[in-house]
């Protein structure tokens, strides 16, 4: 075999591998989407979308788009970032909350921007997940009764642990 064709093999098996994680990392995304939003139980069931990590995004479905790394091309074999849309009022309301996903050995890491780390064996069971759809409700939930109790003493106005809100939030009389 020539170093050419080493180097081809090589990189034919770096590139499986890529895509196994990115299709791995994916299904695991779209089942945190689908389990958080039955976990917050959502009266019309429209309560959490995949959206991408950073930068602006809608409050919709961005399917590929969510994902840090493209589902094609050459993709580096690394770490996966996304993002969650969750939505926080009977209006249309959403808070992004923004993960980061990894494997070590057979197990996916799920951390969320600046907090815990959550251990997922594929496929998932039906109540592993619960204590991370716990985790991340909590996160919401605490970072708005954190700036509920800032503002009552006077210091606030940060938005600083990893959310941010869909631009096109539209403020709605009480």
């Amino acid at each position: 075999m020539s170093r050419f064709d080493e180097l081809i093999s090589t990189v034919e098996t770096y590139q499986a591998l890529a895509a196994e994680n990115y299709n791995r990392i994916r299904s695991l995304a779209e089942e945190v989407r689908a389990g958080l939003c039955d976990y917050i139980g959502a009266s019309d069931g429209i309560c959490v979308h995949l959206v991408p990590p950073t930068g602006a995004f809608e409050p919709k479905p961005h399917g590929d788009g969510a994902f840090s790394l493209p589902p094609r091309g050459f993709r580096p074999l690394v770490p996966i970032a996304f993002g969650l849309a969750v939505r926080v009022s009977r209006q249309a309301d959403w808070l992004r909350v923004s993960m980061e996903c990894r494997k070590v050995g057979e197990v996916f890491i799920v951390q969320i921007e600046d907090g815990a780390e959550y251990e997922f064996h594929l496929p998932l069971r039906d109540k592993d997940p619960e204590p991370f759809y716990q985790h991340v409700y909590s996160h919401v939930i605490n970072w708005f009764a954190e700036n509920i109790e800032r503002y009552k003493v006077g210091d606030y106005g940060t938005r600083g642990i990893g959310f941010d809100f869909a631009d096109d939030i539209k403020v709605h009389p009480a």
